[in-house]
């Protein structure tokens, strides 16, 4: 039997087994890698998915609107409070402007009492009140007219505002049913929840076609309804 020689190995042998080593090497680093990552996404919680906050509506179907146009032109909303000093101050411009604008302008409504005001959300319950019977007019513009007399007390004027609506001529069974009812509460809570997802921070607080105003001046109101109304 004939032994052959043992074949010499040659540097490109050993390159090539070094190759294979490191692609050995490699794949196995691979191999962890993708273990790693299925172990830690699988293992790890799940994403907590958030909901979009509410962004408010502007008009509901049950704002009040006080004026009616035949053919609108624009709509002009305005978040308030009763108890607000600037609220009763602009009002009466305010009612000049539904006078001047209210058949092309629909001119809402909304309530907005400040967690300052002592008597603000008892005010608008009162509004809400007489608004279920019709008055929602007049007992709006008793409490502005009123203000000064309950505006700034601690102590609740709930029984004042009973004693509007009974001049007002309404059914006090039904307004004291409405005052205390959660409905009603909940009518307000409503408007104050659409206006601060509105970005309503004070009040009066005025929107024309959807867009927040800045005002300087109450003829800048004026003249803003006026473009509008062209």
């Amino acid at each position: 039997m004939t032994l052959k020689p043992p074949t010499p190995t040659t540097p490109a042998d050993t390159s090539k087994k070094a190759r294979r080593i490191v692609w050995i090497l490699m794949a196995m680093i691979v191999a962890a890698g993708l273990i790693w990552y299925a172990v830690f996404t699988f293992t790890k919680p799940a994403p907590q998915v958030t909901t979009p906050a509410d962004g408010g509506q502007l008009v509901r179907g049950d704002s009040h609107r006080v004026t009616k146009p035949v053919k609108e032109q624009g709509q002009l909303v305005e978040f308030l409070d009763f108890e607000c000093e600037a609220c009763g101050s602009i009002q009466p411009f305010v009612n000049e402007l539904k006078q001047e604008f209210g058949d092309k302008i629909t001119f809402v409504t909304r309530y907005f009492p400040l967690p300052s005001h002592r008597n603000s959300k008892t005010a608008a319950l009162a509004a809400e009140a007489a608004a279920q019977q019709g008055k929602y007019e007049q007992m709006y513009n008793k409490l502005f007219e009123t203000q000064t007399q309950w505006g700034e007390k601690q102590e609740s004027e709930a029984a004042l505002f009973r004693t509007f609506a009974q001049e007002m001529g309404l059914n006090m069974t039904a307004y004291d049913a409405a005052v205390a009812d959660d409905k009603t509460k909940a009518r307000i809570l409503k408007d104050v929840a659409d206006g601060t997802a509105l970005g309503v921070t004070g009040t009066p607080t005025f929107f024309l076609d959807g867009k927040k105003l800045t005002l300087t001046t109450k003829e800048a109101l004026r003249q803003a309804l006026a473009d509008t109304a062209k």
